[in-house]
């Protein structure tokens, strides 16, 4: 694969912010000479983790919960935020805790993804948790979430599922479904 050089920033200004985003204008060089502007989310460098918990050999553990965006309720992976000082497996286990009250003995991480990476500039780490045990740390979330268990072995259903869209969510149960093939 070839390496290209990076275009040169020439300028970065925050063009418009919120409490929790930031959307970044940078001027770019690229190496042919042409100059243009493009628009980002400004990263928090934080980065963020999602877990596919395993509560048996054979079931998954999903949440429903709210999602602004679609304005509806979405069922998904447990996931979440790195808080600062945190590795990205201690924010996997909290994420466990805080969203479906169990830790993991065993986080088995599959992939770092990004999402419309030219837009936005954040990492989410996927992790597979398993041999499970109960605990629970209190969330950040405005109501309790929806804990939905669900079979691996029924994974064609999930994806058919019409709260069952987030495209991060469909990638790790298609890598853990791939994983466990392997």
């Amino acid at each position: 694969m070839a390496h290209k050089p990076v275009p040169e920033i020439l300028t970065r200004h925050i063009v418009a912010a919120s409490r929790l985003l930031r959307i970044e204008a940078v001027d770019l060089r690229f190496s042919n000479g042409v100059e243009r502007q493009f628009e980002r989310m400004a990263s928090s460098g934080r980065g963020a983790v999602m877990i596919v918990p395993f509560i048996d050999d054979d079931t998954l553990m999903l949440v429903r919960e709210y999602a602004a965006g679609l304005h509806n309720y979405q069922l998904g992976f447990p996931k979440g935020l790195i808080d600062p000082g945190e590795t990205p497996e201690e924010a996997a286990n909290r994420e466990l805790k805080e969203e479906i009250g169990y830790g993991a003995k065993q986080l088995m991480p599959l992939k770092s993804v990004t999402m419309a990476p030219q837009f936005f500039s954040a990492t989410m780490h996927i992790f597979v948790a398993r041999d499970l045990y109960p605990e629970s740390l209190p969330g950040d979330e405005p109501e309790p979430l929806e804990q939905v268990p669900w079979l691996i072995s029924k994974a064609d259903a999930l994806l058919k599922q019409e709260d069952f869209t987030e495209a991060r969510s469909i990638a790790a149960l298609l890598m853990t479904l791939r994983e466990l093939q392997a």
